[in-house]
């Protein structure tokens, strides 16, 4: 409590919420959760639709129902936890995370399981946000920055160890489970989150909350869902034509979106997205950095898991640690991460393009020369530099986005960055994986994973261009 004296009386304010260490840590096992459903997956999909007698456009949907559910959620997400308590919607969605990751694991069959990861998806987005809301309302200064360090870290070091983790379980078979493990796991760790978040997270809410702004809400959903719902599904279904005509619907739901949300914004209201927000130059810059890093690297993540198991025939197990030296590299860069950027600012984001691009390269040389014959050895040079390399840029970008953001406007700005980091995984999975699906009846599973690599490298250099026009300071 903080006290002031006036004329002989003492009042007394409500000192600002703290999140402790152990709260952090509580947070951050939330903010991995989601980020390692997307992944663990990958490498149960060919179990998933032996046991469920799933075809391909099933087994689809059942990555892509969570994807689009979870990006599609996420603004609003954010926005109730501003309207209604950060730890309240967090220690909800965690709640639904944990049941809901429960229905997965005990779906008799294929479509119950899609259903499942939906609502799984929804509750992702119910409880995400407000991790980053809760560090930005709740932290300042050095310990904000170390916050979204490790943030970053946790982000990236999950997708990655999502994929690894998959393979074990599948592999253990635990108690007879198989698959169904990889959603069951989830379910202890909620619980032992669920017992910290109550005793550790504070609360914290926007001063002056909005209404819910459901125009935007609304027409936020359907722009996602035109582009995201035929991308993933369209060449597994043969592309009907009602995948075209929900591509040729995006440009138009996209542009009545943002027209809503500008008249929402100069008339007084909070719209969903704000373009008022937007006009952060670290925020749009961030954002616009993060695009291109998140669609190659969830693409890279799928494609990978495929060729790994049914071009060079590996288990699930090997086909997960093959990616190993990529999680220990990219645990130990994103440590020394806050000191590097300290000392180099905006330029470590350059430099791990680099690093991360003569990684791609290398795993490249590596499938043209040893074609079938990869595992952990031939990949390990490329593995361990993409995994370093990723791990310079993707804790400082998240940091870039959230710098300038408001306390007060915490809930929004976290929505609007992981919407866009979930948005452009969705995105990586349904074009690279498409375009490398594609190409493996043509040029054979071996050139097709190539094509793919190199296409993936073009965004790195991108990623990497843009890197260059930041401000040398990062926040």
């Amino acid at each position: 409590m903080s006290e002031t004296v006036t004329l002989g009386t003492v009042h007394r304010t409500a000192a600002p919420p703290s999140l402790g260490g152990l709260g952090l840590f509580t947070v951050l096992l939330a903010a991995a959760l989601p980020l390692v459903d997307f992944f663990i997956v990958n490498v149960a999909l060919p179990a998933i639709g032996s046991d469920l007698a799933a075809g391909e456009s099933v087994l689809e949907l059942v990555v892509a129902g969570y994807g689009v559910a979870y990006a599609v959620l996420l603004v609003l997400g954010g926005r109730l936890g501003d309207l209604f308590g950060r730890r309240r919607l967090f220690l909800g969605g965690m709640a639904a995370f944990g049941l809901t990751s429960l229905a997965c694991g005990l779906a008799p069959g294929a479509w119950s399981l899609v259903a499942a990861r939906v609502a799984q998806g929804a509750s992702a987005a119910a409880m995400l946000p407000q991790v980053l809301a809760t560090i930005q309302a709740s932290t300042t200064g050095a310990r904000r920055a170390k916050a979204m360090s490790l943030y970053g870290a946790t982000a990236g070091l999950a997708m990655v160890a999502g994929q690894i983790l998959g393979g074990v379980l599948v592999a253990a078979d635990v108690a007879g489970t198989g698959w169904r493990a990889v959603f069951l796991v989830n379910v202890p760790v909620v619980v032992v989150g669920l017992v910290l978040a109550v005793r550790l997270v504070p609360e914290t809410r926007s001063q002056r909350p909005e209404p819910v702004d459901v125009p935007g809400t609304v027409l936020l959903a359907l722009s996602l869902l035109t582009l995201l719902a035929p991308l993933t599904e369209g060449r597994a279904a043969g592309w009907p034509l009602w995948t075209w005509l929900s591509l040729a619907a995006f440009p138009f739901t996209a542009a009545a979106f943002w027209a809503v949300e500008r008249r929402a914004d100069r008339t007084g209201r909070t719209p969903l997205v704000p373009p008022s927000l937007l006009a952060l130059a670290s925020l749009r810059r961030g954002l616009v950095l993060l695009v291109p890093f998140a669609i190659g690297f969830s693409g890279f993540m799928f494609v990978i898991a495929l060729a790994l198991q049914q071009g060079a025939g590996l288990d699930p197990v090997p086909a997960g640690l093959a990616l190993a030296p990529m999680a220990v590299a990219f645990l130990f860069t994103s440590l020394a991460g806050p000191r590097l950027i300290a000392r180099f600012g905006s330029r470590v984001v350059v430099a791990g393009s680099l690093v991360q691009g003569v990684g791609i390269l290398l795993l490249a040389l590596a499938a043209w020369r040893d074609w079938p014959h990869l595992g952990f050895g031939p990949l390990l040079p490329g593995a361990a530099l993409a995994g370093a390399g990723q791990a310079l840029q993707l804790p400082n970008v998240l940091r870039i986005v959230m710098s300038e953001v408001p306390a007060a406007r915490a809930g929004v700005g976290s929505g609007v960055m992981v919407t866009t980091q979930q948005s452009a995984l969705a995105l990586g999975v349904a074009t690279l994986g498409t375009l490398f699906l594609t190409l493996v009846p043509h040029l054979g599973m071996r050139d097709a994973l190539l094509t793919t690599l190199l296409v993936q490298l073009a965004g790195i250099v991108l990623t990497g261009l843009l890197g260059l026009r930041l401000p040398r300071e990062v926040g």
